[in-house]
């Protein structure tokens, strides 16, 4: 027996209650992620490769693609557990605001909060919507909005 479960350790849609919070861990935006942000994406907007030119903005320093913030934040949700195995997709962005920059050296984390949840009996779950709201280290809101997603309900 090889010891591997298929088991999802992620939340069953049953699971979640609405003022449900869930914050997740941390993690520290490189100058790294920023450089293969732009290779992977193709936006090589000097705000975000030209250190020059950044110091010359009102920013003063180069800032992460608003994008790139946003896809860590997804990451670090998924890492929380909270969905792992148990998603059946991701529907909807609603409300998205860029509130701050993120820099290079910037923690940020996801504080997450049920707002609604509604069973779909055809789908064997329902819809949760969720609100994120992205904070660096020192609690500023960076980013947040609103997610929808499909949950699998718990097997009978």
């Amino acid at each position: 027996m090889s010891g591997f479960s298929s088991d999802p350790r992620g939340m069953y849609f049953e699971e979640f209650f609405i003022g449900q919070r869930i914050i997740s861990a941390g993690r520290t935006v490189s100058e790294s992620d920023i450089i293969t942000f732009a290779g992977l994406s193709g936006d090589f907007n000097q705000i975000h490769t030209d250190a020059v030119y950044a110091a010359q903005t009102p920013f003063g320093q180069r800032v992460a693609h608003g994008l790139l913030g946003l896809s860590i934040a997804s990451g670090l949700v998924v890492q929380t557990g909270m969905m792992e195995g148990t998603i059946l997709a991701f529907r909807e962005i609603n409300e998205w605001k860029f509130i701050q920059p993120i820099h290079i050296g910037d923690t940020i984390h996801v504080e997450v909060e049920v707002l609604e949840t509604k069973e779909i009996r055809r789908l064997g779950g329902g819809a949760i919507v969720i609100s994120l709201d992205v904070k660096n280290q020192t609690s500023e809101t960076v980013m947040k909005g609103i997610w929808k997603a499909l949950i699998s309900g718990r097997p009978s």
